[in-house]
Order: structure tokens, then sequence, then C-alpha cells
């Protein structure tokens, strides 16, 4: 399994994954980290972990298309079979889409299909459940079809909405469950530790 994040920030699951490799509990190769933040500290990671990394956006590439061609072009010159979507805060075109699909992984940090589609990513998501007076949430990863958050679930795992939570506590338990449940499902997908 050759592996490419796509990270518009942090990049947190990029990191379970790359630690999850590192220790032998993932079978697979990183190769690429390509973020559409010229300062996003996930590609500062990617770089010390010694993938490529490649600042890809729409300031760079005007035409949608265009872009869509970029990433397709680099994924395949990194000879990446599948993708993974870290905090990765764009839709991503249809010829991308086309040529991973069904090796297109992304995590998000509620039970979905509840709390996910357009706005709904990080703290707006624990703000919600939290607002809504949920007593649990958790994460999900699922691959990434045409719909936002509407691809097919691969696993979750459910975390309890504690009493007297707020956004910092919810967010802390949901992120401790959502690297090693990416981790677990890239295991399935077929990065299997050798035994």
């Amino acid at each position: 399994m050759k592996l490419a994040f796509l990270s518009s920030h942090g990049g947190s699951g990029m990191r379970a994954v790359l630690s999850a490799v590192q220790r032998g509990e993932l079978h697979a190769t990183p190769v690429l980290c390509i973020s559409n933040n010229s300062g996003s500290p996930a590609l500062t990671h990617a770089r010390d972990a010694g993938l490529d990394t490649l600042h890809l956006s729409a300031r760079r590439h005007p035409d949608p298309a265009d872009l869509d061609r970029a990433m397709l072009d680099a994924l395949h010159d990194a000879q990446a079979d599948t993708v993974v979507l870290s905090g990765y805060m764009k839709a991503l075109g249809p010829q991308v889409l086309a040529a991973y699909h069904g090796r297109l992984v992304n995590v998000h940090p509620s039970l979905l299909p509840s709390y996910g589609g357009r706005g709904m990513y990080g703290d707006l998501v624990h703000t919600a459940v939290l607002a809504a007076g949920e007593s649990e949430s958790g994460a999900t990863v699922h691959l990434v079809e045409e719909g936002i958050d509407e691809g097919p679930i691969l696993a979750q795992q459910r975390v309890p909405v504690l009493p007297g939570d707020t956004l910092a506590t919810l967010r802390a338990r949901v992120m401790a469950v959502e690297g090693p449940l990416l981790v677990g499902a890239l295991r399935d997908l077929g990065g299997h530790a050798p035994d």
C-alpha cells in the first residue's frame, strides 16, 4: 500500500498513520503529502518524516479542471495507490475521484451520517453536537465519493458526551479515537502488518 495524504492544516490523521507505519503496525509506504495551504503544519511534518510534499491550490491553478489534473498527475508520479484525507478542506475533482474510487479514505469527527455534509468540519461538528445535547459522538472513517461525507462507512468509534463537556474536552476525546480508527481501516483495506 503506497499512501498519499491530503491535508489543509495539522494533519493529525496523517501523523497517526505515519507513527503506525514507523511502529510496524501498518504495512504501508507513505509517499506524498499534498496541501492547499502552503503554511500547513502537515507539510512540515511530512517533510520531516521524509515524504515528498506539494502545495496545490486554486491560487496556483485557478481552473478547477487544471487543479484536478495537477493533483492526479502528482498522485500518479508518486505511485500512490491509496489516498488519505486528513483534514483536507476542499472538494476533490472528478478525475481524482474516478482514478482512486474505493481507495480514497477520510476520517470525520462525528458518527456519520449525523453532523456531516457542507459546513460540518472540525470544531463546528463538536459545537453542534454539544448544542444538540447529544449523549454520544465519535469518529467515522469512510470512503470518499462525490457528495460531502456521503461515501460508504468503513469504521466508526463511539465516545460519550459527558456532563460538563466543553468544546476542548469533546474535541480531545474524539481526536483520541480518530487516529487508531483510521489506522485500523487502512489495515482492513490491505495494509496488514506482516506476521
